[in-house]
């Protein structure tokens, strides 16, 4: 019987999730709903010296806001609960007590001046990478190198130790990685890695495959950075007898800098003005604040679209898809090896596309935030117009009010470059016909707008091109915008009047 599949997202709360994490949480994501499985969240928790207040709560609330949506987490319980390591801790000991019966991990009472003293041997001795491994155990203070009443009086005494893994000498490891294929190590390159802690718990290595196992993983879709701890997890699959029931393994490619020259960093962004944290993130000890992509105006859904794309592709030219879609056209195999350079624009370029999909009623409400926090009263009927006209010109929901504040606010200063190019005396007079026959409209539309001004313009035996700016300085203040008419249409004749009047007196020094 084909086992149903399980995927597991499992961050430590050290700190803010970084986009790379949401990066895997929505891969895992992705591959489950697409295979109808299930996505679990499981908090690793082990190394307590690390722990940060609140970031726990801030991976849950980041998953939230992208629409990852678990199936089993501390928040939601499930069959295979705690799913918090600290809260499992009593069940570690067991297992690596076990592999320790068995032969495959070891007691070591190394003191911390006595594992000093043996990589400084090593460094002298010109080890480019001192270890604790199979040559290195035979020197030190440990259950193969004691004897045995030795080893069961410092036990019961209560002397502090570590439980390390006894990794084979001359092995070679194999694992097939579902995108990178088969990797091959040789056990001479692994260190005998501390699998309980001298506190009681137990490490990432030895939680991480006991949970895994208990929880029913079957696929693990985790970072690069875990590819070299990965033949060690084999080595205990192995030696606790669940090689049959081992999950299958996909290391993604790192998100890269920019320039493509490393790992993606919260530096990078700073230095670069971009966010690599989903949400805002405040340090409960220094109280720096961190941007996030939510806080920046970011939607959720081109966020999500965004992300997709670093490091995974549908093979086809389609760029925008929604949340059932990805999954839909998700696969494992479609993922490349190399890392990918972040590109801020192309998030950018996501938003824009999202919000321009919006209804402009929908995209009315961020305008009559904006307004309510000026204090400017606003029809929504005016707002849904205004909204209609912008969204082709706005990357974030907060660029309606910055770009579109005209609509409101009569200019007090104007764009001087244009003014001295194309306010002259003969501009000035086609505005003052058009001024005073606006009442003429009885339908004030754009089109009808237009037509006003085409008719006085041939009356005066002129062209638009030599009038356009000129009228937008006076409406708007600025050289560029949205159409002009509907500008017009939607400030309505006596604003029009009033800013023409305004614009007149105060470029009255520019008239050629």
């Amino acid at each position: 019987m084909e086992r149903e599949v399980r995927v597991r997202f499992a961050p430590s709360p050290t700190g803010p999730l970084h986009i790379g994490g949401v990066r895997t949480a929505l891969y895992n994501y992705l591959f489950a709903k697409k295979m109808g499985g299930k996505m679990l969240l499981r908090i690793e928790d082990t190394d307590q010296n690390r722990f940060v207040p609140g970031a726990e709560q801030y991976i849950f609330e980041s998953l939230e806001w992208c629409g990852i949506k678990l199936d089993e987490s501390p928040v939601h319980g499930g069959p295979h609960a705690p799913y918090r390591q600290s809260e499992r801790k009593p069940m570690y000991m067991d297992y690596a007590q076990k592999l320790v019966q068995d032969g495959h991990a070891y007691y070591a009472f190394d003191t911390a001046e006595e594992l000093d003293a043996m990589r400084e041997r090593l460094k002298a001795a010109k080890v480019a990478t001192p270890q604790y491994n199979s040559i290195t155990r035979n020197t030190m203070r440990n259950s193969l190198t004691l004897p045995e009443d030795d080893v069961k009086k410092l036990l019961e005494s209560g002397t502090p130790y570590v439980i390390r893994l006894k990794v084979p000498r001359k092995e070679e490891i194999r694992l097939k990685d579902l995108i990178r294929g088969w990797v091959l190590v040789h056990s001479s390159s692994i260190d005998d890695k501390v699998l309980m802690k001298s506190d009681g718990m137990p490490t990432y290595h030895l939680a991480n495959i006991v949970d895994d196992h208990l929880m029913g993983i079957t696929h693990v879709i985790r970072g690069e950075e875990w590819l070299p701890s990965a033949p060690l997890h084999v080595l205990l699959y192995r030696y606790l007898g669940w090689e049959s029931t081992m999950p299958e393994f996909a290391h993604l490619p790192l998100l890269l800098k920019p320039d493509g020259n490393g790992k993606l960093s919260k530096r990078d962004g700073d230095k670069l003005g971009f966010p690599v944290f989903p949400l805002q993130w405040s340090d409960p000890f220094t109280g720096e604040k961190s941007s996030g992509y939510r806080e920046s105006g970011y939607l959720p859904e081109a966020f999500i679209n965004f992300l997709a794309f670093l490091g995974w592709n549908p093979g086809t030219q389609q760029e925008l898809f929604t949340m059932d879609e990805l999954a839909e056209a998700f696969s494992i195999e479609r993922i490349g090896k190399s890392g990918t350079r972040f590109d801020i624009n192309k998030a950018r370029w996501y938003n824009e596309q999202y919000l321009r999909a919006k209804p402009d009623t929908e995209l009315a409400q961020y305008l009559l935030q904006a307004l309510a926090e000026h204090n400017i009263s606003c029809s929504e009927e005016k707002a849904v117009k205004i909204s209609g006209v912008m969204k082709e010109r706005v990357t974030f929901p907060q660029d309606f009010w910055r770009e579109a504040s005209y609509f409101f606010l009569t200019p007090e200063q104007y764009d001087e470059k244009v003014a001295g190019k194309k306010w002259t005396a003969a501009a000035v007079a086609v505005f003052e016909d058009f001024k005073n026959q606006l009442e003429t409209i009885s339908d004030y539309t754009a089109d009808n707008i237009k037509q006003l001004l085409l008719t006085i313009l041939e009356q005066k035996g002129m062209k638009i091109g030599q009038v356009m700016q000129a009228l937008r300085l006076a409406i708007t203040g600025l050289e560029a915008g949205p159409d002009l008419m509907a500008i017009i249409e939607i400030i309505g004749k006596d604003e029009t009047k009033h800013r023409i009047e305004a614009a007149t007196t105060k470029l009255q020094s520019f008239v050629s």
